[in-house]
């Protein structure tokens, strides 16, 4: 599965997301044991989008960036962008879900004007996309200059001595929670399985500053199998 390349990826990616939308927001707070509320609210505390700021977040899945940037500051304009609408249907329902702008757009292609957002955010992206340099170039062309991109994504874990403990969580843990809740191993092998074979943090890093991002900084999570990136359009 994340063998897949190109077009057929995406299908694949796109398909997936839509059949375990409504058990995601579960299974991600199985999956990193409630920790994932905390890296969101690093993204947006490294985002820094200002009183009634325009913040753009990609693959948004059910909102849970755009909805947390909403509950700390109700003046931002939140825009959800992903290419699977089951999962932002799912979010709608959430509370305060009307108040996100829900589009379907593909992060490769992002229908917005040029440096209109004062922010953009992403999470579980650009592990999933055919193009990572072209998806940050293009959140780079919709942001203002002087905005930030912050990227969460997972990473491949470090060879340290927790690596097989991690490993275990990932092979095992993460698709039998799959089976049982979603019903959908085969999506949750995906995650190990892309986990690994994606860019380490310092790839990442060198990919953003090639797509034209300055000041480019990110901080691993969770053992070292998260990462938080951010790079800043230049004036």
């Amino acid at each position: 599965m994340a063998a897949l390349q190109g077009q057929e990826r995406a299908e694949y990616v796109k398909q997936m997301f839509g059949r375990i939308a409504g058990r995601y927001d579960l299974m991600n707070r199985l999956m990193t044991m409630g920790q994932d509320r905390a890296w969101r609210l690093f993204v947006l505390k490294e985002a820094a989008v200002p009183k009634a700021g325009r913040l753009l977040d990609v693959a948004t899945g059910t909102g849970d960036i755009a909805l947390e940037a909403l509950q700390q500051d109700p003046t931002i304009h939140a825009v959800g962008a992903d290419f699977a609408a089951p999962m932002m249907l799912v979010g709608r329902e959430r509370q305060n879900g009307h108040s996100v702008r829900w589009t379907e757009a593909d992060a490769l292609n992002l229908p917005y004007a040029d440096a209109y957002f004062d922010a953009v955010t992403s999470a579980y992206l650009m592990r999933n996309v055919i193009d990572v340099k072209r998806a940050f170039e293009e959140q780079m062309r919709v942001v203002k200059p002087g905005g930030r991109v912050v990227c969460l994504d997972t990473t491949p874990p470090p060879r340290n001595i927790l690596y097989p403990f991690i490993m275990i969580h990932f092979k095992f843990i993460i698709p039998t929670l799959g089976q049982l809740l979603a019903k959908d191993p085969s999506a949750y092998q995906y995650l190990p399985e892309s986990t690994q074979a994606f860019k380490s943090p310092d790839e990442l890093a060198a990919i953003m500053r090639a797509a034209g991002l300055v000041d480019v900084h990110y901080r691993r999570f969770m053992f070292g199998t998260m990462a938080v990136h951010t790079g800043t359009r230049p004036q």
